[in-house]
């Protein structure tokens, strides 16, 4: 029936967070609507422990991952972590939910995972395409290495909405 996911803890051990899969399925959906990284999914896209306290992301020391998004769905929730490494992992997790109406026009999370490495030079990094319909862009975790000393770090953001050419929303990053 219909709920909402309230919060997940899990502490990961073993190889690599980046080769941990974590993947959200609502209402039986054959494609995730979440597939990410652990470690990335949880802001950790360096793969080492990094203090986290943000509204919908906590990690805490001994890497304990929490979040707090709130994901309803209507008619079932299923989540999966896969192990692509050669070794062994040990996980350590708890889900909270709640099972309650949710009204009709409540929106699902959605997150998509992307890597450009290394991004060529002077070319875009894409966060988000494709998205049709109503919803809310709540933002981005970005794991970012600098591979020029002549470089100090800023860069522009750009918004194309309803096919624009030029950007609806462009500033500094």
């Amino acid at each position: 029936g219909p709920g909402a996911l309230q919060q997940i803890w899990m502490t990961p051990s073993g190889p690599s967070w980046r080769y941990w899969i974590i993947r959200f399925y609502w209402d039986g959906e054959k494609t995730p609507s979440i597939e990410c990284p652990l470690g990335d999914f949880f802001c950790m896209g360096w793969n080492k422990y990094a203090q986290v306290n943000a509204l919908p992301v906590n990690v805490n020391p001994g890497s304990a991952f929490n979040c707090f998004w709130e994901m309803p769905f209507r008619k079932s929730a299923k989540i999966t972590v896969e192990n692509l490494a050669d070794e062994e992992c040990t996980l350590y997790y708890q889900v909270n939910y709640t099972l309650t109406e949710v009204p009709d026009d409540c929106a699902y999370l959605h997150a998509q995972w992307r890597r450009s490495n290394p991004l060529p030079y002077q070319t875009e990094h894409t966060l988000l395409d494709g998205v049709k319909g109503w919803g809310q862009y709540a933002g981005t975790y970005l794991a970012w290495q600098v591979n020029n000393n002549n470089w100090w770090g800023e860069g522009e953001i750009k918004f194309f909405l309803d096919g624009d050419k030029w950007p609806t929303i462009c500033g500094t990053g």
